[in-house]
C-alpha cells in the first residue's frame, strides 16, 4: 500500500490538484491548515484581525477568558450603555464573521471539487488551528477528526486542530481542541478517542511532545498525551505539521514520525516567504513501514529528495537531491529562485489540454504508472543506475483503458556514445530486452527513442546549440509524463539554470515536436479520449474543444512546413 501525506495547505489548492494528478497512491493525507485566510480580499482579513485582537484583549479584561470571542461580542452588544465606538466596531465584526463563514464554506467546496476527482484512491483531510470544523463543510465525508478509517490490514484516525489561539479565524467554528496541557486522560478527548479506535496510523495537526514540536522562542509545544498514546501503543506511523521548521524524520518507540514542513507557501512573522511544496510518500508492505520518501512538488514536477530505508535493521536515510534537501533543512527556498522555464505556444497550447483531461484519470492510468515505476527499479537493479522514462500517449494524458497501448521514451546513460544509434547500442539492447520480457506479454510497447543522458549533460555544460540529443530530450521534457524522475531532475535542473539557453534549445523543439505528433496520432487520439469521457459521463466544455481543435490544426500546419527529420 502506497500513502502520499501532506500538511499545512494554507490554501495552495491548485498545488493539491496537481500532487493528486501528478502521483499514484492508494490513499492521500491532506492535512492540516487547508485554508490561508477566512476571505478572499487580504484588507479585510486584516481588518476583521484587528477587530478580534481588540475584542480578544477585551475579553480578558473584563474577565470572560472562556467565552468565545464571538459569543462574547453578542452578549456585549445586548448590554446597556454600550459605547457607540464598541457598538461599531463589534456590528462590523458580527459581519465579518458572517462574511467569513460562507468564505470558508467556499473554499472547502473548492478544495472537495478537487479531491473528489481522485476516484481511485482514498482522500482523507484532517482540519488545523486555521480551519472550521469540516462536519459543517463540503469536506464531512473526507474528515479524519475524530473518525477512523480501515485500509487493508491497518486502522487510520485523526484528531485535528491545536491548543493554540489563531488569530484572524473566527473561533465559534473552529475545532475545539480538548487534549491540551492540564487536560487529563479522563477528559482528554483525543486520548479517549485514540484508546477506543487503537489506530494503526494517527493523523494530528499538532506534533507529539518532544518529536517535530521545537519553537525557538518557546520550546516544546507538542502534546504529551499524544507522545505517551504512541510510545505505549503499537502506533506505526504518527503524522503531524503544525511547526513547519520542526520537520523531518523520526524514529521513537517503534513509532515513525512525520513532518514534511509546509505543503503550501506561507509567510512568517518577519514577513519571509517560504515556498513550501514538501510531502511524504510512505509504502507499507504487511502491515511494516518499508520506504518513506520525502519528495517536492514544484509546478508539475515532482522531485525525489531523499529515501529512507531499513538496513540491517536500523532505519537509514540516502539523500538523493543535495541541493534541494539543504534548502530543506536549512529552511531556504531554492525553486523560487530558479526561473521557470518557458514554452513555444503549441506546447503550452497542448499541456493545458493534457491537464484537463488528466482531472478525469482511469484506474487503468494509475496502474500502468505504479507498474512503470516499479519496471524502471527493477531494470536499474539488473542493468544499472539512471534508467528513465517519459511517457506519451493516453497514459500521460491519464485516459488510458486496458486495451491502450504504451508508447515512451528511454533515458539511460551510455558510456559508448551511440554514434551509431541507440538501437545498436548495448545497454538498450539490454533495457529493450527485459522491458519485452516483463511488459509484453500484456501490453503492445513501443520505445520511441532512446535520451543518452551523459550526451545531454555533456551538450549542456558546453552550450552545444546543435546537439540534436539535447534538442530532442528539451522537447519530451516539454509534453511527457516522467518515470523515475529522480535520474532525469538533475539534468532538467542543470538545463534550467541558463534561460537563454534553454529558450535558444526550444526555438528547435517545433521540428522534433513533429515525432510527437506523427507517432502518437494525434487527431485519432483525441476522439478516443472525448469518447472516454463521454462514456464516464462527462461532455468535453466548448472551450477545450476549441483548445484542442486550435492544437491540432497547429499541429497539422507543423507537418506541413517542416523539412523531413534527420533518424534519430
Amino acid at each position: 500500500m502506497k500513502l502520499i501525506y501532506a500538511a499545512d495547505i494554507h490554501g495552495a489548492f491548485e498545488k493539491v490538484k496537481n500532487l493528486l494528478f501528478e502521483t499514484v497512491a492508494d490513499a492521500y493525507v491532506i492535512s492540516g491548515d487547508l485554508i490561508d485566510i477566512p476571505f478572499y480580499n487580504m484588507g479585510i482579513a486584516i481588518r476583521y484581525h484587528e477587530l478580534q485582537t481588540y475584542f480578544h484583549g477585551l475579553r480578558g479584561r473584563m474577565g470572560k477568558a472562556d467565552m468565545g470571542i464571538e459569543d462574547f461580542v453578542d452578549e456585549l452588544l445586548e448590554g446597556p450603555d454600550v459605547p457607540e465606538a464598541t457598538q461599531r466596531q463589534g456590528t462590523t465584526y458580527q459581519q465579518y464573521t458572517i462574511r467569513a463563514r460562507r468564505v470558508m464554506q467556499q473554499k472547502y467546496k473548492v478544495l472537495e471539487n478537487i479531491v473528489s476527482l481522485k476516484q481511485n484512491s482514498r482522500v482523507f483531510c484532517l482540519p488545523g488551528n486555521y480551519d472550521m470544523d469540516l462536519k459543517y463543510t463540503s469536506l464531512h465525508e473526507q474528515d479524519l477528526h475524530l473518525h477512523w478509517y480501515q485500509l487493508d490490514q491497518l486502522r487510520i484516525a485523526g484528531y485535528g486542530g491545536a491548543d493554540v489561539w489563531t488569530a484572524g479565524i473566527p473561533e465559534r467554528y473552529i475545532v475545539k481542541y480538548q487534549a491540551g496541557f492540564g487536560v487529563d486522560e479522563k477528559h482528554n478527548e483525543m486520548y479517549r478517542f485514540f484508546k477506543a479506535v487503537k489506530p494503526d496510523i494517527i493523523v494530528t495537526h499538532q506534533p507529539p511532545h518532544g518529536i517535530h514540536d521545537g519553537v525557538p522562542s518557546t520550546g516544546p509545544s507538542g502534546s504529551p498525551t499524544l507522545r505517551s498514546f504512541c510510545d505505549n501503543n503499537p502506533v506505526i506511523l504518527s503524522l503531524s505539521g503544525h511547526i513547519h521548521a520542526a520537520c523531518g524524520f523520526q524514529v521513537a518507540e517503534n513509532t515513525i514520525f512525520l513532518n514534511p514542513s509546509n505543503f503550501g507557501e506561507v509567510t512568517d512573522i518577519t514577513a519571509e516567504v517560504y515556498e513550501g511544496g514538501f510531502f511524504y510518500a510512505v509504502e507499507i508492505e504487511e502491515n511494516r513501514i518499508v520506504k518513506v520518501i520525502l519528495k517536492k512538488i514544484v509546478a508539475e514536477r515532482i522531485y525525489d529528495i531523499a529515501d529512507h530505508f531499513v538496513r540491517d535493521g536500523r532505519w537509514v536515510e540516502q539523500v538523493i537531491d543535495r541541493e534541494r534537501y539543504g534548502a530543506f533543512r536549512r529552511r531556504e527556498n531554492y525553486d523560487t529562485k530558479v526561473p521557470k522555464y518557458t514554452h513555444i505556444p503549441e506546447i503550452k497550447l497542448y499541456n493545458e489540454i493534457k491537464q484537463f483531461y488528466r482531472m478525469f484519470q482511469t484506474q487503468e492510468t494509475d496502474a500502468r504508472l505504479d507498474m512503470l515505476e516499479q519496471v524502471a527499479l527493477l531494470m536499474e537493479d539488473k542493468i544499472g543506475d539512471d534508467i528513465a522514462m517519459d511517457v506519451l500517449g493516453s497514459v500521460n494524458i491519464g485516459i488510458s483503458e486496458e486495451s491502450s497501448d504504451i508508447d515512451f521514451i528511454l533515458y539511460l546513460r551510455c558510456e559508448s556514445g551511440c554514434t551509431s544509434g541507440f538501437d545498436q547500442c548495448e545497454r538498450y539492447r539490454q533495457a529493450e530486452a527485459m522491458i519485452q520480457e516483463i511488459l509484453g506479454a500484456r501490453f503492445k510497447v513501443e520505445i520511441l527513442d532512446c535520451i543518452d543522458l551523459n550526451q545531454v549533460e555533456k551538450s549542456i555544460r558546453q552550450k552545444d546549440y546543435e546537439c540534436e540529443t539535447t534538442q530532442r530530450f528539451v522537447s519530451y521534457r516539454s509534453v511527457c509524463r516522467p518515470i523515475n524522475y529522480r535520474v532525469i531532475a538533475p539534468i532538467e535542473d542543470l538545463l534550467n539554470q541558463d534561460m537563454d539557453y534553454r529558450q535558444e534549445l526550444e526555438g528547435s523543439i517545433r521540428s522534433y515536436f513533429r515525432i510527437f505528433v506523427t507517432t502518437s496520432q494525434h487527431v485519432r487520439s483525441f476522439h478516443k479520449y472525448e469518447e472516454r469521457l463521454n462514456a464516464i459521463g462527462i461532455k468535453l466544455p466548448e472551450s477545450m474543444r476549441r483548445k484542442v481543435r486550435q492544437y491540432l490544426k497547429g499541429a497539422e500546419e507543423e507537418k506541413e512546413e517542416q523539412p523531413a527529420l534527420p533518424s534519430a
